[in-house]
């Protein structure tokens, strides 16, 4: 069963969030759009990678009213330790949440049982806790920021544009389609 269009499950957890540990629940990601970003660990190859160039990226996800939030099984307390080790890490300023228990994990389906880590999982929330964007990689496969805006961009011009859908490479400002008997085989 798909996961997109289904509400995220109920969940509350710690963070590391500018120098302090907060609590993060399924409550924080309603009411604007999110994305929950999963990555395997702290302390290893291809996340710092990831989550740097999310960090490199995060002011223009806040332009458009998106809260980001990192999630690895690891604790709250790991991610401070990484944080304050790592000069790639040390410039992220979105929520890196702790899951040592994997409930959020397993809540996206992004759980390597055996391992007891997440795999490289995206997703895109809108306000109403609704998952519309899910994308899943195997560990060696990095992600990339800029792409993963566009999504964004795309899946609020959807929402806000009913009847209205973005084509491959659509950016803001390009044009939609409108999807209709008159279109099909013309595209």
């Amino acid at each position: 069963m798909s996961i997109i269009n289904t509400t995220i499950k109920p969940f509350t957890a710690q963070a590391y969030h500018e120098g302090k540990f907060v609590s993060v629940s399924d409550a924080d990601l309603k009411g604007k759009w999110s994305v929950v970003f999963f990555y395997p660990a702290d302390f290893t190859f291809v996340c710092p990678t990831e989550l740097g160039d999310l960090a490199d990226v995060y002011p223009q996800f806040k332009e458009l009213g998106v809260e980001c939030y990192s999630v690895s099984t690891d604790t709250h307390f790991t991610h401070k330790a990484w944080h304050d080790a790592s000069d790639t890490i040390k410039k992220i300023n979105y929520p890196m949440i702790g899951d040592p228990t994997g409930t959020i994990t397993r809540n996206f389906d992004v759980m390597i049982e055996e391992e007891g880590l997440a795999l490289r999982g995206t997703f895109v929330i809108n306000p109403e806790g609704e998952i519309k964007v899910a994308e899943i990689h195997d560990l060696g496969i990095g992600r990339d920021a800029k792409e993963l805006l566009r999504k964004v961009q795309a899946a609020q011009y959807v929402a806000a544009h009913p009847g209205e859908v973005c084509p491959a490479k659509w950016t803001p400002g390009e044009a939609t389609l409108s999807p209709s008997l008159d279109l099909v085989g013309k595209i």
